[in-house]
């Protein structure tokens, strides 16, 4: 990954909000990414509805989700929370400094945790020249910012649904099967879809992902297309937007009832394992 200058960061970690009721009292709560972008003036564009993703810093705006009163519940009092969609493209950008920050954390007994954002469950955008060219030209940018693929072949397809909800849906049925290859089939999920162009509305797209982490696709089938799975896919979407998340891809650090953003949109590892450590080091 090319070592690109990262607007978004700054040399101190950004806090979003330190002084709610205790996650530890399991007690609903709301918090908000105030976050202060030094230095930005994201480029405006003309877009198709619920489709903008910000080529400065590489933030993508999700839909709209139905609220849940259902509180937040964490099992440990440090973690680092990535929250994304696998259709959001830069979260494809910003895919090899997760993969070196979860490494890091997991070296360093940090958890490391996901959550589905929902970008555009249900989609419902029309497939036609404006959203293809908006499209074409926003991979282009990412490619060119993070050097991650894109195949082409997509903008060829007579007709395409833009639904996030069912890769989404496919990374909670694997976290049930495999905890420990989540990331993993979240990966595998975006390298199918952004550079070989498969559809992820379809069931078959899954079953070379399954094949290569050795999961009994027939149950992951079944998972997928279970009601529970759905309802828990909608519950990661819901806690996404409880915790006030507004653009994906996002990267906190939990420290208690503290939420620290070290990552709003495209970042570099460097840059987040600095604020981790920083803020590690300044917790002991």
């Amino acid at each position: 990954m090319s070592n690109r200058m990262n607007p978004v960061s700054s040399s101190q970690p950004l806090i979003i909000q330190s002084s709610f009721l205790s996650v530890k009292n399991i007690c609903p709560f709301l918090f908000s990414l105030f976050v202060m972008l030094p230095g930005i003036n994201a480029q405006k564009m003309i877009k198709p509805e619920a489709a903008y993703c910000d080529p400065t810093t590489g933030l993508c705006t999700p839909s709209p989700i139905e609220g849940s009163d259902e509180p937040i519940s964490y099992r440990e009092d440090v973690e680092i929370i990535y929250v994304g969609d696998p259709m959001c493209s830069w979260c494809w950008g910003i895919s090899p400094a997760l993969n070196q920050l979860q490494n890091a954390a997991e070296v360093n007994s940090i958890p490391y945790r996901l959550v589905m954002g929902g970008l555009r469950p249900g989609g419902g955008d029309p497939w036609n020249e404006e959203f293809r060219s908006f499209l074409k030209h926003h991979w282009e940018e990412v490619n060119a910012r993070s050097g991650q693929p894109f195949g082409m072949e997509l903008f060829k397809r007579e007709s395409f649904n833009y639904d996030t909800e069912p890769a989404c849906r496919s990374v909670v049925a694997a976290r049930q099967l495999v905890p420990e290859s989540e990331s993993r089939f979240f990966e595998l999920v975006q390298h199918r879809f952004y550079v070989l162009n498969e559809d992820p509305n379809k069931l078959g797209f899954y079953e070379p992902i399954c094949e290569d982490l050795n999961i009994d696709f027939d149950q992951f089938s079944v998972l997928f297309e279970s009601e529970a799975t759905k309802a828990a896919t909608l519950r990661d979407f819901q806690i996404s937007r409880q915790m006030g998340i507004s653009g994906f891809p996002t990267v906190v650090f939990r420290k208690e009832d503290q939420f620290i953003a070290i990552a709003r949109g495209y970042s570099e590892f460097d840059s987040m394992w600095s604020a981790v450590t920083s803020l590690m080091e300044g917790e002991n």
